[in-house]
């Protein structure tokens, strides 16, 4: 993340300064997309979110989604370019989970009204937005001066207040809140199983192209590793207990034997040659 502008200038060309890069611009799309999900929510609980402020709320909140992670895939590609770095390829490309939630957001753009897909980018969209603010916005606005007498060089040690509590938030509930993004995720997919069992529009599409998307989550990260892990544990719990008719676990076996046998032939990490797979920057 670029630093924030010098503290030497006058603070309207301070704002301006940071204004013309390209952060701000994804930081801009990660509010509008926060501001977008609080509009469309005051629509879904009054029941009103087939109206035309929830259809544009809704629409608007996965346009900025979009802009955000294209800045990001454009700045990672582009300093690819910088270095000389040789071409991924096609599946190098598509395991940057930049690119997944890219590519996941356009098709939630075209796609009929699922409200729970937008919950795991506004939680995403929250870090995002506190973090900008604390690292860029905050010291632009009120920079830190260095104490008198310090080499121009130095830094100050004091820190603003509301950076210091946005810093010990991000700390405490980040990984708790990428939790409840795996969680809301797996759940996501289980809605767009209802819909394609009842041949809603689009649902068998949206389930094929979810599927895989949630299929690279769980090769890449340890969240929505745990999430299934858990998920399993309840449900062996449930099943398992005594009463339950030995169809009823048997029926429960097949899906876990079906679930493993497609994890090993999805597996990516046969395909990628024993190249790492690209980390989410965002």
């Amino acid at each position: 993340m670029a630093p924030p502008p010098s503290a030497n200038l006058p603070l309207t060309e301070r704002i301006l300064a940071l204004a013309k890069t390209l952060q701000f611009a994804w930081f801009s799309g990660h509010l509008v997309l926060l501001l977008c999900i609080f509009r469309y929510s005051l629509s879904f609980i009054t029941y009103n979110y087939t109206s035309r402020w929830a259809r544009f709320s809704y629409r608007t909140a996965f346009l900025s989604a979009a802009l955000t992670y294209g800045i990001v895939v454009y700045k990672t590609w582009r300093s690819r370019q910088k270095v000389g770095a040789k071409n991924l390829g096609a599946v190098g490309i598509l395991s940057d989970e930049n690119v997944q939630y890219l590519l996941m957001a356009l098709v939630w753009l075209l796609s009929p009204q699922y409200s729970l897909a937008m919950l795991p980018y506004g939680i995403y969209s929250v870090f995002h937005v506190l973090t900008y603010t604390r690292n860029n916005v905050i010291p632009t606005i009120q920079p830190s001066k260095p104490p008198a007498g310090a080499s121009p060089g130095a830094k100050s040690q004091s820190t603003n207040p509301i950076a210091e509590v946005i810093g010990n938030f991000v700390k405490q509930y980040y990984d708790m809140s990428m939790s409840i993004v795996s969680i809301l995720e797996i759940m996501l997919w289980f809605r767009l199983f209802l819909s394609a069992i009842f041949f809603q529009r689009f649902s068998w599409i949206l389930i094929s192209v979810y599927t895989a998307f949630l299929r690279t989550r769980f090769a890449q990260s340890s969240h929505v590793q745990d999430a299934f892990r858990d998920l399993e544990l309840r449900i062996d719990s449930v099943v398992g207990a005594q009463g339950n008719p030995p169809a009823v676990r048997s029926a429960w076996d097949v899906v876990k034997n079906v679930t493993r046998q497609f994890h090993d032939v999805t597996d990516i990490s046969k395909y990628m040659n024993g190249s790492a797979v690209p980390k989410k920057t965002s």
